[in-house]
């Protein structure tokens, strides 16, 4: 099919979406994820091809992980169709109704997109995920992924399709464009006629290269260059776990950890500690010239094995076995290295200072933010939200029609995940872990209320998630790329607040 073929059926497919209830877009969604399961055999042999293929041009073993499919990832790719089906639906919701002086009723309500693009790169879990969230949602997508994913991708797109098929619902809900040329995709990202919103999904370059290069309304979603502090009254016990976790669980995500910050009171501690775990897992250490000096101070007569620092390091989200660091004085420098270098995607420090904890949600620019819990944890399937398209990290606007924001509050999650996050896994989030923070806040502390920074919220009480919406509301949920494994982050502890 030609690219304009490709949309008309979309278009097509978008109006059929606006006849569904929610009982026929749950059970297509029901059987897509038992079909990927049943299926499993023909989408790994397909897999192995993209593998195959990837070895043979010299990928990294960062980037060969992150095409991996296997059955337990299948499973997770289905168990994210699975939770979307428990979300509530929120089409046709009406948010608000007012009535004017002169009598005119005025209300918002949430309709859908109509027909989403999506251009991302070589994830294969990224097909089933930006289906389940168009699909849940009233959307037509066209996806166009990279060409080291293609066979895995026209293999996931084709069970689906299956799946749709069996319940006569609109197949081409979800179309693959099979062309991975770069002219097929400039042409896609000029499809106004077609397509009412693009979001591309993956590494900088590609995402600069829709932004620059689209006519269509884009989302833009961002990379990860992801920040652990080392606090003066860190637990450097429990700092050794989260960063070995943070940088080395999965390499070739966005929530991977990239750089280290350490305060300088517990630097001559912390460095060596921190440094031999890495070591041990092949990480190359980059670091300024304190880092440097406490490693080899500790080495002695063998000296260390950490190299200078550049510039360039504090900024790279490296995606591979390496991670900067950077050793400061105070808890104001770290957050100001961390807001001048990050990209606004997840941020994490290691105390037992309320006041720090509580300074850093506050002033850190990032869609998440962390205390005491590995940046790992920002994974909407982590969230229970399950599948999930990308984490938006611009600031103060929204792209083409999405003409506004709205906060949707979910109570309860961050003190169960963020600030307590090292205590559980993915399948551990019942019951609650209690709140770590509640019992140390003096009467006379005022309230920390959740405070908008960048692109995201500082989470200090309660789990948000942004939500853009379109004219009267566009729906497309705002998460974090999704790693799809469970993941296991350190034993628990008991974290300890005071207020200092």
């Amino acid at each position: 099919m030609t690219l304009e073929q490709i949309g008309a059926a979309a278009k097509k497919a978008a109006a059929a979406m606006n006849r569904l209830t929610v009982v026929q877009k749950n059970e297509g969604l029901s059987l897509a994820a038992e079909e990927l399961v049943r299926c499993a055999d023909e989408i790994l042999q397909a897999n192995a091809m993209d593998l195959e293929q990837a070895r043979q041009a010299g990928m990294k073993e960062s980037l060969l992980d992150r095409l991996t499919l296997t059955r337990e990832r299948i499973q997770a790719m289905a168990e994210g169709l699975r939770q979307v089906v428990g979300l509530t639906d929120p089409v046709g919701e009406t948010i608000s109704m007012k009535v004017l002086p002169n009598g005119l009723q005025v209300g918002q309500r949430r309709v859908p997109l109509g027909v989403i693009g999506i251009i991302y790169e070589s994830r294969p879990n990224v097909t089933a995920d930006a289906f389940a969230l168009c699909f849940k949602t009233g959307n037509a997508v066209i996806l166009r992924g990279g060409s080291d994913a293609i066979h895995s991708n026209k293999a996931i797109v084709k069970v689906i399709r299956g799946a749709l098929a069996k319940q006569e619902l609109p197949q081409d809900a979800l179309q693959l464009i099979e062309d991975t040329s770069r002219d097929t995709a400039r042409q896609f990202m000029r499809m106004n006629g077609s397509v009412d919103v693009l979001i591309p999904r993956g590494g900088a370059g590609l995402i600069r290269t829709v932004v620059e290069n689209s006519t269509v309304p884009v989302i833009e979603t961002g990379t990860g260059n992801c920040h652990v502090y080392v606090d003066e009254c860190a637990d450097l016990d429990m700092a050794v776990d989260i960063i070995v976790n943070a940088k080395t669980q999965r390499l070739g995500v966005c929530n991977a950890c990239e750089s280290l910050v350490v305060h300088s009171a517990v630097a001559r501690q912390a460095v060596p500690a921190i440094s031999r775990a890495l070591y041990e897992h092949g990480v190359e250490i980059r670091g300024d010239e304190r880092a440097r000096q406490f490693e080899s101070e500790a080495a002695g007569a063998d000296g260390g094995k950490m190299i200078p620092a550049t510039e360039e390091d504090f900024g790279t989200e490296y995606l591979d076995k390496i991670i900067s660091v950077k050793i400061v004085d105070t808890v104001d420098e770290a957050i100001g290295h961390i807001n001048h270098y990050n990209t606004g995607h997840s941020e994490s420090i290691i105390t037992k200072d309320y006041g720090h904890a509580m300074k850093f949600l506050n002033e850190i620019d990032a869609a998440a933010v962390y205390v005491n819990a590995s940046t790992r944890f920002t994974d909407g399937f982590e969230f229970g939200f399950g599948a999930e398209i990308g984490i938006a990290m611009e600031t103060g606007k929204c792209s083409g029609k999405a003409v506004g924001t709205v906060v949707a509050v979910f109570q309860g999650c961050v003190d169960d995940l963020h600030i307590a996050g090292s205590q559980l896994t993915a399948r551990q989030r019942q019951p609650a872990v209690p709140d770590v923070f509640s019992q140390r806040i003096p009467a006379e502390e005022p309230e920390h209320p959740l405070k908008m920074v960048g692109g995201g919220i500082a989470l200090s009480g309660d789990l948000v998630i942004v939500q853009l919406f379109r004219d009267v509301f566009l729906h497309i949920i705002d998460g974090p790329l999704h790693p799809h494994d469970p993941i296991h982050i350190v034993p628990p502890y008991p974290v300890c607040l005071h207020t200092g």
